[in-house]
């Protein structure tokens, strides 16, 4: 194609987790890559990210044990507390259970700890794979490669191209035309609570889920228990800017949990920084993939973030890819092989985290007798297994390609 710059045979459009993800199995594989990045600098926001077994087994194979080791928690498993009372049920254990019940660890992550972890792991391996200040506007291809353009830059050319954009991304515009997400109705506050200033009624030492009418709370320790991550839904229509990096207050973010447990605002108290952003869904894409182009992680798949599957999605994509692209080549056949062995998994999460939207605002948890008996039975051993086993036992370093 003209005027175009060969700057490696894949490019990956987007430097995020599921970005170099993809970018470091590629390498691993002995693939040339190059990372087109839009932000000047590369680094991912305060918050926190839970990574299960499925995720932490692509970790391990990706060789970056020792390294998530240092920086993820290993908490002891999972808990539901009633909104209003606090009172406590079991979800799951985690810790060595999760070993040895699905061979891996699952752990909780400051988003830009794990998001270093895959940057070192690049940059020893391939120094100039990463491309920064490249913001993709466009991509066109015909038989032989695909040609990239930018707000400012040269086009460059490769051979195959992966989108991996985010919910708003411009590659997925490019093959498939403009999305129309719809306002689910929820507003998410984030924020970071340092230990010293966590409440004597917070657990360090696991994942807890608040769940209540119209609204639900999770926090999980990260950096090595140096920090809460505290995120808190609820519903309301006022409020429709998706994004991430919109300020809010304490005293709104209180406002919206008024009523809720002292420990709540004892936290929503201590948050650094308070941010909020509207939950967007987009319907399961019935195609990633056009010619030699496709997609990966939240740019084919976003989901609600009530099923903490979002990045793992992101990172068993980006294995799966390069085994394809190993066992295929650098060619549209590994893209087409890749969105096969992906998108019916992935689509599954997706539904899954929307029906756990309504199982966690559910309106039977506004009194304790009512929410004892939706507790006991929606969160009963047999059905938490069958909404959480087919994750976590998925092994993306062995299925079918």
């Amino acid at each position: 194609m003209a005027g175009g710059i060969d700057q490696g045979k894949i490019a990956i459009i987007g430097g995020g987790i599921g970005g170099l993800a993809a970018a470091l199995a590629l390498i691993r594989q002995g693939v040339d890559v190059a990372v087109y990045e839009q932000a000047p600098e590369l680094k991912e926001l305060g918050a926190g990210v839970q990574i299960s077994s499925n995720g932490t087994r692509v970790l391990y194979a990706l060789g970056l044990g020792p390294a998530i080791e240092k920086v993820g928690v290993i908490v002891a498993g999972k808990e539901i507390r009633l909104w209003s009372t606090g009172q406590t049920w079991k979800l799951f254990d985690l810790g060595a259970v999760s070993v040895e019940h699905y061979g891996f660890p699952y752990m909780m992550f400051h988003r830009g700890d794990l998001h270093a972890v895959l940057l070192e792991g690049i940059r020893a391996a391939m120094p100039d794979a990463i491309h920064l200040n490249r913001k993709c506007v466009g991509v066109s291809q015909n038989a032989n490669d695909v040609e990239i353009q930018f707000e400012s830059d040269e086009p460059v050319t490769a051979s195959i191209a992966i989108g991996a954009d985010g919910v708003q991304s411009r590659v997925r515009a490019a093959l498939f035309g403009a999305d129309q997400p719809e306002f689910t109705g929820i507003v998410a506050w984030r924020g970071l609570v340092p230990r010293d200033r966590v409440p004597a009624g917070i657990k360090l030492d696991v994942g807890t889920n608040w769940v209540g009418p119209g609204g639900h709370v999770v926090h999980y320790p990260v950096r090595g228990g140096q920090l809460l991550n505290f995120v808190g839904l609820l519903e309301r229509d006022d409020w429709r800017v998706e994004s991430w990096t919109v300020q809010g207050t304490r005293d709104e973010f209180a406002n919206d949990f008024r009523g809720w447990h002292a420990d709540i605002h004892a936290c929503i108290r201590s948050v650094d920084v308070p941010y909020k952003w509207a939950l967007f869904s987009r319907p399961p894409m019935a195609a990633w993939t056009r010619g030699r182009v496709t997609l990966l992680g939240d740019a084919c798949h976003s989901m609600l973030p009530m099923l903490a599957q979002g990045a793992v999605m992101a990172l068993e994509d980006g294995l799966v890819l390069a085994r394809c692209v190993k066992k295929y080549g650098v060619a549209a056949e590994a893209l087409q092989r890749y969105e096969t062995a992906r998108r019916e998994r992935a689509n599954r999460a997706v539904s899954g985290s929307a029906e756990n939207a309504k199982r966690f605002h559910n309106p039977d948890l506004a009194h304790a007798a009512g929410a004892e008996a939706y507790v006991t039975r929606e969160w009963q051993e047999d059905k938490v297994k069958t909404r959480y086993d087919w994750l976590f036992t998925y092994d993306a370093t062995g299925i079918a390609i």
